[in-house]
């Protein structure tokens, strides 16, 4: 039960505890207690004592995504995972490395990078932890070419509601029958267990890196048509933007000079748009000029990314004080992602941005055309209801050919919303949150239908 002697039954997991603070809340809602756990073995002591007193766990590392997804039912206990930063075991010869799951792919990097070798995921929310990463299933640009974190995983730890520790993949010891638990963990935003560790497969750092950058947009001196796509039609503002585009980005992705990333950055649809291709490896800086040909005479080519390069699009006060803010606030930011595929790319976006500047709704885009996974970002303050009719717009174009999923939104706006859209596979879904937390004390209401 949860009674007043909780706090000595934390505590008396040897885990160190303390009473929750402002800077805890998780999307607005407070916790009692914070632990910290410096281990696999004293995070299951933590949530065995959870599940003898009827206690909601929500587990973090750097706190950068708490403002994600939905708030929870109930949040009893923190479990802060901050602690748990440490490289167990890399093996350089074998290409391969696991680490606890509070390390910062950051931290990470710095260390890989010492062997001459990576973890070929970018992360576009700084400070963001390898448990995070994975609860979240966040992918950076270089997704098209090497894969994101549920590809590159060959092993995990979690932590089960009633304290056991499951293990699957690499470095087996025990395994839960029946269940991948990285790619059932990934993305799961810790609804089905608590991450501890996780082992990936590393590669070389490249020898080389070349970034081809050029700005899309309609000549102002061009007469064009208004567009027309399935019986509606749109101003040509953002229309010929989305259908050059449309046809550089197969030219560039098909060509036989491997490009590891191309990302697009529309910071405004009355704009031009930046796209950004990064080449990797051998040669790197003699495809890059080839490429640049390819994609028209205002292409330039540097060693560096473009600022913006591997970053959500920024509100006003920019992507990390957004971030802050957010996590503070419940949601400050309101994010968007978009995945659709390929041959819906001016389909998709054209519709929706017309009507958003209509509405004088000034959405930013940023992310990958390569892979289809784009992020969009409105102002903190647009009006509730034009924020649930922009999702549902944007929704209406992909059909079901894509999701669209609201990341994170100030409160107001995210009563009116459905985070995650319609979900074919959600009452599989259902099954397998009763089957790995029946009481329903892991993050519960965070992710997809209130799992």
């Amino acid at each position: 039960m949860r009674g007043e002697r909780t706090p000595d039954a934390l505590a008396a997991t040897g885990v160190a505890v303390r009473e929750a603070g402002d800077g805890d809340e998780v999307a607005g809602v407070r916790p009692r207690w914070v632990t910290l756990p410096e281990s696999a073995e004293e995070i299951a002591a933590v949530l065995r004592a959870c599940a003898a007193h009827d206690l909601a766990a929500v587990a973090t590392g750097a706190r950068t995504k708490l403002h994600w997804g939905a708030p929870p039912e109930r949040c009893d206990v923190l479990v802060d995972l901050g602690r748990m930063d440490r490289v167990l075991e890399h093996t350089p010869g074998d290409l391969v490395v696991r680490v606890q799951a509070g390390v910062t792919t950051q931290a990470l990097a710095d260390a890989l990078a010492a062997e001459n070798q990576e973890l070929a995921l970018d992360v576009p929310v700084p400070g963001t932890t390898v448990g995070g990463l994975l609860a979240t299933g966040i992918a950076g640009p270089r997704a098209f070419r090497h894969g994101t974190a549920r590809d590159l995983l060959i092993g995990i730890t979690v932590v089960l509601a009633d304290g056991t520790i499951a293990r699957s993949g690499g470095k087996v010891v025990k395994n839960v029958a029946g269940y991948d638990l990285g790619k059932l963990f990934t993305g799961s935003y810790g609804t089905l267990g608590v991450i501890a560790d996780a082992t990936f497969r590393l590669r070389p750092l490249p020898a080389a890196r070349a970034w081809v950058t050029a700005s899309v947009a309609r000549p102002v001196t061009e007469t064009v048509e208004p567009y027309v796509y399935e019986g509606r039609t749109f101003d040509t503002t953002s229309t010929d933007v989305a259908a050059a585009l449309r046809a550089m980005v197969p030219a560039i992705t098909e060509s036989p000079l491997e490009p590891s990333a191309v990302e697009v950055d529309w910071p405004g649809v009355d704009g031009p748009c930046t796209v950004a291709v990064l080449l990797e490896g051998t040669a790197a800086a003699e495809r890059a000029k080839a490429l640049s040909a390819l994609m028209g005479g205002t292409a330039e080519v540097t060693e560096e990314p473009p600022p913006w390069w591997g970053r959500l699009p920024a509100g006003p006060h920019g992507a990390e004080a957004a971030v802050l803010d957010g996590a503070a606030s419940g949601g400050g930011e309101i994010l968007l992602e978009v995945r659709n595929i390929p041959s819906r790319l001016a389909g998709s976006f054209v519709g929706p941005f017309s009507a958003a500047r209509a509405a004088d709704v000034r959405p930013a885009v940023r992310g990958s055309l390569a892979a289809q996974v784009l992020h969009v970002a409105l102002p903190p303050d647009t009006e509730p209801g034009l924020v649930a009719a922009f999702t549902g717009e944007l929704r209406a174009h992909l059909e079901d050919e894509g999701r669209v999923v609201v990341l994170c939104a100030p409160r107001e706006a995210a009563r009116r919303l459905d985070r995650w859209g319609r979900v074919g596979a959600l009452p599989l879904m259902r099954r397998v949150k009763e089957r790995f937390d029946p009481g329903r004390r892991l993050s519960p209401g965070r992710f997809v239908g209130g799992i």
